[in-house]
Parts: structure tokens; sequence; C-alpha cells
């Protein structure tokens, strides 16, 4: 796989993390009561920005960690079954989130995620008064996240892989950042002055178009994996 290609897969996968919902409604809701507190909006930008921080952070590490072990697995070049394999659990978790990804018959946005998780953090979001907490919040939030991004960091940490040394750095940065997009929308938006209640709003009519995306867009890059790389691949060793 040549660079460009490499990097695009990267993109994409970063693109897939990115329209998960879980981190923005956190900071939706923190965001929200912070404003609700009548805290200022200098303050609510720190806060704000403190949580993108720390989810980023986190997300550096757990595409790090990711990497670290893929290198260990697969020191000798990554088999034809490890690519199958992610594209497989790519697609998988695509159409579980067509079918589970909000709660059924539940108001609002709720995510199909652990209740003693989603406890947690909607009180540490509530609680959230200094940076520092908002942003451990960043990072706690990802990690409650894992279950629908372990697909996207799979996909990216084989594919940093077949990167040299320079480009696996700019790798890594590219999809931190690709990765941030929507908390940085919602950070731009809040700081503008829109209000959270109008988001939150436009995330509840439009959630079913969002859970069709995030869906839509493991799918494709579960598709993409399989045919770049499996059914390449074998077709060249035929």
């Amino acid at each position: 796989m040549d660079t460009f290609s490499s990097l695009a897969i990267l993109g994409l996968a970063a693109l897939v993390h990115a329209s998960f919902q879980l981190s923005i409604g956190v900071m939706t809701l923190m965001s929200g009561h912070a404003i609700g507190t009548k805290k200022s909006r200098a303050k609510l930008f720190r806060l704000s920005a403190a949580y993108i921080t720390g989810a980023g952070v986190m997300t550096l590490l757990l595409l790090s960690l990711t990497v670290l072990i893929s290198i260990h697995l697969f020191n000798g070049g990554i088999p034809l079954i490890a690519w199958t394999v992610c594209a497989g659990l790519t697609l998988g978790i695509g159409i579980a989130i067509w079918l589970f990804y909000y709660r059924r018959h539940k108001k609002g946005t709720e995510l199909w995620i652990p209740r003693a998780f989603a406890h947690h953090l909607t009180e540490r979001s509530k609680a959230t008064k200094q940076s520092v907490e908002a942003f451990s919040l960043g990072l706690v939030t990802v990690i409650a996240e894992i279950i629908f991004i372990i697909p996207s960091l799979i996909v990216a940490a084989l594919t940093l892989l077949q990167l040299e040394g320079s480009w696996q750095l700019a790798g890594l940065a590219l999809y931190t950042i690709i990765s941030l997009l929507g908390l940085i929308i919602i950070w731009g938006l809040t700081g503008s002055g829109h209000s959270i209640s109008k988001i939150q709003k436009w995330r509840e009519n439009n959630k079913k178009f969002l859970q069709f995306a995030a869906g839509s867009a493991l799918i494709v890059l579960g598709f993409f994996i399989y045919v770049n790389q499996v059914v390449s691949i074998a077709a060249g060793a035929l």
C-alpha cells in the first residue's frame, strides 16, 4: 500500500471515530451545566479546551497501545488473516450500530453503553468545575466509547505499521486531530454563542441519521479494507 492510500485510510478511520456521539454528548452536557450555573464564556472555553485535550490524549494513547500490540503480534508482517478479521470486525460493529446504537423506546440521545458508565459520565459532567476535571472527563469518555471506536483504532494501527517511520508520527497526529473534529465543531459553536439547547435539539431530531451515518461509515471502511487488503493480496498470490 502506498503512502497516500495509507493516509487516506487513516483519515477515513478517524472520521468514523469522530462520527460517534458519546464524547459529543458528554461535552454538550458539561457545557450546558456550566452555562446553567452562569459560568463565564472564558471559563466555558477553558473547560471545553481541557475536555478536548483529554479526549485527544486518550485517543493518542489508545492508538499507540494498539500499534504496540500489533507490532508484537505481527513483527514479521501483517498476515492476510489479520486483515480479514479486521474487515469482519469493522463490518460487524457497523451493522450492530445500525441496530443498537441508541437505546430503543428512550427519549433523547441515550446510547447503548453500560448504565454504570453512563451514570458516572453524567454525574461527572455535571460536577466538572475545573479544567483538570474536564481533562480527566475527556480521558474517561474515550475509554467508555471504546466499544464503538475499536475497529477504527485497529484499522489505523495496522495501516500505520505499513508506513515508514517518519510518516507513522504524522499518521498518529492525523488520526488524533481528525477524530476530534466533532468536539472541535461543538466547541466552536458554543464559543460563538450558539445555544446548547438548540445543539442538543438538533442531535435529538437527527439521531437516526447520525446512527445510520456512523454504522454506514464503518461498513464502508470494512468493505474497503476487505477489497483493498484481503481481495487484492489474495488475488496477487494466485
